[in-house]
Order: structure tokens, then C-alpha cells, then sequence
């Protein structure tokens, strides 16, 4: 009896530390999830009801809920447009960024280069993010202008593409050095050619940093506003311009931006829900090696 005291009294006090934890993980996830229910909230309001309503805007509490703002934003040709341009130019330039990313990866994985070490390499890829877009906006606004690209798609293309471009390279280079090279050169040794043990064993094996990539660089495809903002007027303006046009003569139409802002939010979180298991295997492959 003397012994199980003391145990008792220990699971009663880890059962309140989890408990108290438990109430501090529901208070941070009702915090980052309010912006997204007064998104949804102000989208069911009447215009006038954004500013007469009270509280925290509770539908059939505060105020009767209506469509309306969703049929007429629904209805309206530039908002097809502006979420097909996101979609085309996020799908896009994920894959240029691919289809660039993952040789360069593997080469600085697998191979040794004459005269510059492969870690200053990564190194100046890893660079580029830290490179300021913004630097870069005149240029790319003067050479686009010179070729008469802009407000077009293939210019937000190839922009967003050079500044995912790093992500690939430094994410999967990593997944590559650390795959295990007997398997590449036993199918060397089968005759394979470097290029197809590139891509019948080296690519499935880092799918899920792959995977991880390409998620991480869809999102910033989907939220790139710099470059779209300065290059397009109106043809090939994307969702985040979309969103930052709901202001006119009378101020900032608020159900009109909340529409738009969940329009916008739908994509990314149905990608992360439908590949969230690559995202963690993907970013933590190779983390550990024993």
C-alpha cells in the first residue's frame, strides 16, 4: 500500500500537466483558426451586416447567413480567370522547377565538379532565396516589358519558377546523398546508363522529399503577389491580386475579400491534406542516419 500511493499520486499529476497542456493546444489552435471562421463569417453577411454586427459574428445568432456574396463573387468572369491563372501558373512552374531542380540535385549528390566544390554550389542555390524578390523587379519588369510578356502568364512562369527553383536543390540533394549508392551502381552494373538510374532508382526512392518539395513550392506559386502585381494588369492577374482588388471608390468590400480569400485557400489545404503524410517523411528523410 506504501508503494502504490506514491504511484497513484504520479499518474493524477501527469493526468493534470496533460490536461492543462491539452487546453493550452486548443487555445493556440482556436487563436490561428479564428482568422479563417471570420473569413467565413463575414462571407455569409449581408454588406450592411459586416458593420452593425456584434460579438463574434455567430450565424443564426448574430445575424441571418446568405449566399449571396458567393453566387454573385461565383458568377463574376474575373474570378474564374484570376483562379485559373494561379492554378496554371502554381502547376507550371512546380514543374520547371522539377524538371530543373532534380538533376542538379542529384549531380551535386552524386558527382564531384572541377574547380568549385559542390558545397559552394549549394550554397549559391540556397542563395537565391536569400536574395531580396524585390532586387530582382526592375529587371525581370524591363526585360519582360522588351520582349512585350507583360500581363501574360509564361512571365509570372518563369519568375515564380527562378525563385522556387533553390527548394528542389537544396531539399532533395540532401534525400540523394543519403540514399544508399549500391543500389544505383548495381543497376550500373546491369547496364543501366547514369540517366536511367536516375530515374528508375534514385527519383522513386526520394518521392516523399519530392513530394515535400513540391508542396512547399506550390504554396509559394499560390501566394506569389510581388511579381504579379508588378507584371500584370488584368489578363493574367492570379488570386492574391484578385483578393487585393476588393477595394473600390467606397472603401474595402470585406465579404467580397473573405469570398475570395477562402477561394484562394481551398487548393493548398487539399493538396496538404491529401499528401500530409510526404510532408513529414519528406522533410525529416535523412535527418538521422545510423
Amino acid at each position: 500500500m506504501s508503494e502504490e500511493a506514491p504511484r497513484q499520486d504520479l499518474v493524477r499529476r501527469r493526468s493534470l500537466a496533460d490536461a492543462w497542456w491539452s487546453l493550452v493546444a486548443i487555445a493556440v489552435a482556436m487563436l490561428f483558426f479564428f482568422p479563417i471562421y471570420w473569413a467565413v463569417s463575414t462571407s455569409l453577411r449581408r454588406p450592411a451586416d459586416t458593420f452593425t454586427v456584434s460579438g463574434v459574428g455567430i450565424p443564426w445568432v448574430h445575424f441571418t447567413p446568405t449566399l449571396d456574396n458567393w453566387l454573385l463573387e461565383m458568377s463574376q468572369p474575373e474570378s474564374f480567370r484570376a483562379f485559373t491563372n494561379s492554378t496554371v501558373i502554381s502547376l507550371s512552374a512546380v514543374t520547371i522547377a522539377l524538371l530543373l531542380g532534380l538533376p542538379a540535385a542529384y549531380a551535386l549528390a552524386r558527382f564531384k565538379f572541377f574547380r568549385v566544390p559542390n558545397k559552394d554550389i549549394t550554397v549559391w542555390f540556397l542563395s537565391q532565396r536569400v536574395l531580396p524578390p524585390v532586387a530582382t523587379a526592375v529587371p525581370f519588369f524591363i526585360a519582360f516589358s522588351t520582349l512585350e510578356l507583360l500581363d501574360t502568364r509564361l512571365a509570372l512562369i518563369v519568375c515564380t519558377a527562378t525563385f522556387i527553383l533553390p527548394f528542389v536543390v537544396v531539399i532533395v540533394r540532401q534525400t540523394f546523398f543519403d540514399l544508399p549508392i549500391e543500389l544505383e551502381e548495381a543497376a550500373l552494373v546491369d547496364g543501366a546508363s547514369y540517366l536511367s538510374a536516375f530515374l528508375r532508382v534514385a527519383v522513386p526512392l526520394a518521392m516523399p522529399a519530392i513530394a515535400a518539395a513540391a508542396l512547399i513550392m506550390f504554396a509559394f506559386s499560390w501566394n506569389e503577389y510581388l511579381f504579379a502585381v508588378i507584371l500584370t494588369i488584368k489578363g493574367a492577374a492570379t488570386m492574391p491580386v484578385h483578393i487585393a482588388g476588393g477595394a473600390d471608390t467606397r472603401g474595402v468590400q470585406f465579404w467580397f475579400v473573405a469570398v475570395r480569400s477562402l477561394i484562394a485557400m481551398i487548393p493548398p489545404v487539399l493538396l496538404a491534406l491529401l499528401a500530409q503524410r510526404y510532408i513529414v517523411r519528406g522533410l525529416t528523410l535523412g535527418a538521422v542516419k545510423g
